[in-house]
């Protein structure tokens, strides 16, 4: 026991002449480096509604530019915005791809909106009030490259209020989603109060089919669809202010399993509209809320990102939303 005393206190001896710099490093290890904010992820001005692709490598992140003055309690928005990351921390911004003034036939309001590849090009369905007829509609720009410039693919709408009878209000056709599935089939998901889909032709600036309604409970509106692995998933901003919940299916027309709340109230924002991706092997959610302060808040919103984790069962954990963001 005597050997084993005289063994540690040689030991600790040895350590207590360890040079300055390997002492300084090792203080450095221990000492846990503070975490850097990176949510929001764009601090310059304000961003709201985001969607992402991937491309080549590199993340597309698509938003709605929040022009509100700070005086100013509703959504002006005439413009949408372009940036990309090739590490999803540190994002570079393009010059504006599309404005409301780019369809002849809108009034304005740069609502949700989500791109999407096929063939070469690049699809954006966006959300714009209609100049002649009453609500919202959905149109679509393309380009032939995920930063634009983007111009308007149709010369008119896609979608008008005139087109869904199911809701009275004048702003159910909002928030468009689209997916192109494993056997090549395009699908559109959009609403407010009510959850629409209808199939797309290849060309993609076309309708392949009747207009469907899908049930889901508590449904306001941003739906978002995406796959991963053998199962669908459909999450939709849930009640007001929002919430993000989800349903989960083995087919991308139903039927639809409601799986409960995927992210909580964003913090000092009503709305909570989400994008799913992933990269690199790693999953994403993207979200706003109004953290940007002293004027931040609903009309005045912030594009975050944090991670996003899968259960065995293919069920989704629910959102931790962060100051950090991704590291």
């Amino acid at each position: 026991m005597r050997n084993v005393f005289v063994l540690l206190i040689t030991g600790f001896l040895i350590l207590s002449c360890t040079t300055e710099k390997k002492k300084d490093d090792l203080v450095s290890e221990i000492i846990e480096k503070p975490l850097k904010i990176n949510n929001p992820i764009v601090t310059d001005k304000y961003t709201a509604d985001a969607a992402a692709i991937v491309h080549n490598d590199k993340v597309y992140l698509y938003a709605g530019h929040d022009e509100a003055p700070n005086d100013f309690n509703f959504y002006k928005m005439n413009e949408w915005l372009v940036y990309s990351s090739t590490d999803m921390v540190n994002w570079e911004e393009h010059p504006v791809p599309l404005k409301t003034s780019d369809f002849s036939w809108a009034s304005g309001d740069a609502w949700a909106a989500q791109v999407i590849e096929r063939n070469n090009k690049f699809y954006w369905y966006v959300t714009v009030s209609h100049a002649t007829i009453e609500g919202k509609a959905i149109g679509i720009a393309v380009s032939d490259s995920p930063t634009g410039p983007f111009k308007d693919a149709l010369g008119k709408a896609l979608i008008t209020n005139d087109m869904t009878t199911q809701t009275a209000i004048s702003w159910d056709d909002i928030d468009p989603t689209v997916m192109i599935d494993a056997d090549g089939q395009a699908y559109l998901f959009w609403g407010n109060t009510i959850c629409h889909y209808a199939k797309l032709k290849e060309n993609m600036i076309e309708l392949d089919g009747p207009i469907e309604t899908i049930d889901l409970p508590n449904f306001t509106e941003a739906p978002w669809i995406h796959k991963k692995g053998d199962w669908y998933y459909l999450s939709y901003a849930y009640q007001f202010p929002e919430k993000i919940a989800y349903a989960m299916s083995k087919s991308i027309n139903g039927p639809w399993e409601f799986k409960g709340i995927l992210n909580e109230i964003a913090g000092n924002s009503n709305t909570n509209h989400q994008a799913i991706i992933e990269f690199k092997g790693k999953d994403y959610f993207i979200y706003h809320n109004g953290s940007i302060q002293p004027n931040g808040g609903s009309f005045r919103r912030s594009v975050c990102i944090d991670r996003l984790y899968y259960n065995e069962d293919g069920t989704m954990e629910r959102i931790v939303m962060t100051s950090e963001g991704i590291q």
